[in-house]
């Protein structure tokens, strides 16, 4: 063999080794690939489960819970029932609170639901009896409740029942509460044996046409809402007047600033 035969096959021997050489590490590049590859093909996405994001359902606030609405009578103190009072089976100045009361009812549940101020029903039976000519021993009139109430710092407007129960409607959309009175006389749909009775009525929901109803007097009444057509129909006309509109309330213009709710009585487990 010549010499460049022997430098052709050094060559070819050279060629073929690299070549071997370029299979063997392109072989090795390409399953280091596939296998990266594979992987990143089955790392498991992040799985939500939801347990930040779902939260238990909550109970939906309820506006009426804050709203007081005393009891006046006696069986409703013996019963023990929530917002009565021992002073429904107490004489007052000659008689039973029972058998009266429901227009101071009917102020404190005004007093305390729309100011930040509380009083019972007999708290502001004293403060009528100071600040108007009111003496005590029976119901109050409209004019000693209004005068009482503006002492207490509330604007407030009385008014005779009008002719068609959309202009009540209106009036009633434009209070933050109306105390009224009410008659089976009138309409004996709702109250039955009433010849006249005193309640607060709150939230008009223009909507539904319907009020939540405050009634002293009977516990089966109290804290309900109420079609206020029932109360227009009932509404007393032979008073002078049948409702007081409570428009607003300054506390600059209290002359009372009332911080308790002290004395015998069953306050409700949602407001203690």
């Amino acid at each position: 063999m010549d010499k460049r035969e022997k430098i052709r096959r050094g060559i070819m021997l050279g060629l073929a080794g690299l070549m071997a050489l370029i299979l063997v590490f392109g072989k090795n590049e390409k399953e280091d690939k596939t296998e990266t590859t594979k992987v990143e093909n089955h790392t498991p996405a992040p799985v939500s489960t939801g347990t930040a994001i779902i939260s238990a359902p909550q109970p939906t606030p309820t506006p009426e819970k804050d709203i007081y609405s005393y009891l006046q009578g006696p069986k409703s103190w013996k019963e023990k029932r929530p917002w009565s009072g021992k002073w429904g089976k107490e004489i007052h100045d000659g008689a039973s609170f029972g058998s009266f009361g429901c227009g101071f009812c009917c102020m404190a549940n005004i007093y305390s639901t729309i100011t930040e101020y509380k009083c019972t029903p007999l708290d502001i039976y004293e403060r009528a009896k100071k600040v108007s000519f009111y003496g005590g021993g029976g119901a109050i009139s409209w004019q000693l409740m209004r005068k009482t109430m503006i002492d207490i710092g509330f604007t407030l407007e009385l008014g005779e029942k009008p002719p068609t129960y959309r202009e009540f409607a209106d009036q009633m959309k434009q209070t933050q509460a109306m105390l009224v009175l009410v008659s089976s006389y009138n309409d004996d749909s709702y109250w039955k044996d009433t010849p006249g009775h005193y309640v607060t009525l709150f939230m008009y929901d223009e909507e539904k046409q319907d009020v939540f109803l405050t009634d002293s007097g009977d516990p089966e009444h109290n804290r309900h809402r109420v079609p206020l057509k029932t109360i227009y129909k009932a509404l007393k006309t032979s008073s002078d007047f049948q409702y007081m509109s409570v428009l607003s309330y300054d506390e600059n213009k209290d002359n009372w600033k009332h911080k308790s709710t002290e004395g015998n009585w069953i306050s409700p487990e949602e407001m203690k």
